[in-house]
C-alpha cells in the first residue's frame, strides 16, 4: 500500500475517532443521567470498541490498549447496575483525556511517537486500575464516594485534573442555548474552580473575572466561550507548573467582565476580522455594518 493510501486511511480513522470521542465526552459529562439510558451506554461502548478496532488495524497499539480499557469499563456500565457519583465520573473523564491525547497526537506537527505514546499508556494505567476497582466496588454494593462520611479533599496534585473536568462541563454548557439557568450553572462552576486553589490570588481574580463575564446576558456564548475556556485552561497550566504568580486575566477578559455593552475582540488582519464579525452578527446586522463602512470610507 503506497504512502498516499496510508495517509488517506489514517485521515479516515482520525475523522471517525473524533466523532467517537464526541460521543464519549458527551456521555461521560452527563453520566449520572446517561446511566439510565441503555442505548446511550451501549453507544459509548461501541464508540470505544470502534476506536480500538481502527487503531489495531493501523498498528497503533497504544491507542488500541487505551480504548480497550475504556471499552471494558463501559461494558460494566452496560451489563451491571451502577450508581454513578462524582468520583466515577472523574475516573472516566481522566481515562477519556488519555485517549483523546493519544488520538490528537496523530495530527501533531512533530508526528506520532510510539515512545511518547507508551509513556501516556503507562501514565494512564493507574487510573484505569482504580476505575475498574471502583466499578467492582460499586457493583458489589460498596459505598460510593458521595456517601462516605469523610469527604475527599482536592489536593494540589488533583487540582489540574479537577479543573479540566469542570472546564469540559462548562464547554458543554457553552454549546447549548444561553439561558438564565445555564448562566447560573456556569457561575456555579466558576465558584467550584475558585475553591480548588483558594490561596492563589491570581487564580481567584481570574475566576472571578470569568464569572462576571458569564453573568452578563448581553454577551453570547459564542463570544464568551473561547476567551473564558482558553484563559482558565492557561491559568490551570500555571498552577500545575507551580507558576501561579503568572496568572492574570487578559485585557480582553477584563473588558468582557466590566464593559456595559458587548465587546468584540478582533484581530487587525482583515480576513480573520471578517470571520469574527460573521460569527457574531446575523445577516441583517452584517448588511447594516457593510453599509456604514461604505458610507464612511
Amino acid at each position: 500500500m503506497d504512502a498516499a493510501n496510508n495517509e488517506r486511511i489514517l485521515g479516515y480513522f482520525i475523522e471517525e475517532a473524533k466523532e467517537h470521542l464526541e460521543t464519549l465526552e458527551k456521555g461521560i459529562l452527563e453520566l449520572s443521567s446517561v446511566i439510565d439510558d441503555a442505548e446511550m451506554v451501549n453507544e459509548m461502548f461501541r464508540a470505544a470498541h470502534s476506536i480500538k478496532g481502527g487503531a489495531a488495524m493501523l498498528g497503533y497499539t497504544s491507542i488500541q490498549k487505551t480504548a480497550h480499557r475504556l471499552e471494558d469499563s463501559f461494558k460494566v456500565l452496560r451489563d451491571q447496575k451502577v450508581n454513578v457519583d462524582e468520583k466515577l465520573e472523574s475516573l472516566f473523564l481522566q481515562g477519556y483525556d488519555f485517549l483523546q491525547d493519544l488520538i490528537e497526537s496523530l495530527e501533531s506537527p512533530t508526528g506520532f511517537s510510539n515512545a511518547d505514546a507508551e509513556k501516556v499508556v503507562a501514565k494512564a494505567e493507574p487510573n484505569f486500575v482504580e476505575l475498574q476497582e471502583y466499578l467492582t466496588k460499586l457493583v458489589a454494593g460498596g459505598t460510593s464516594s458521595t456517601e462516605e462520611t469523610t469527604p475527599t479533599k482536592t489536593t494540589a496534585e488533583d487540582g489540574p485534573t479537577e479543573i479540566r473536568k469542570i472546564l469540559k462541563q462548562m464547554l458543554a454548557i457553552f454549546k447549548q442555548e444561553a439561558t438564565l439557568e445555564s448562566r447560573q450553572k456556569l457561575q456555579q462552576f466558576c465558584q467550584k474552580l475558585s475553591k480548588i486553589a483558594p490561596h492563589e490570588e491570581g487564580w481567584i481574580a481570574l475566576v472571578e473575572t470569568a464569572q462576571k463575564a458569564v453573568s452578563n446576558p448581553k454577551y453570547s456564548y459564542r463570544l464568551l466561550a473561547p476567551v473564558i475556556i482558553k484563559e482558565l485552561k492557561q491559568g490551570s497550566d500555571y498552577l500545575e507548573l507551580g507558576k501561579a504568580n503568572l496568572i492574570v486575566a487578559s485585557d480582553g477578559l477584563d473588558k468582557l467582565a466590566t464593559a456595559k455593552s458587548p465587546q468584540i475582540l478582533i484581530t487587525l488582519e482583515p480576513t480573520a476580522a471578517a470571520k469574527t464579525l460573521m460569527k457574531v452578527f446575523n445577516k441583517q446586522q452584517l448588511a447594516q455594518l457593510v453599509k456604514l463602512i461604505q458610507t464612511n470610507v
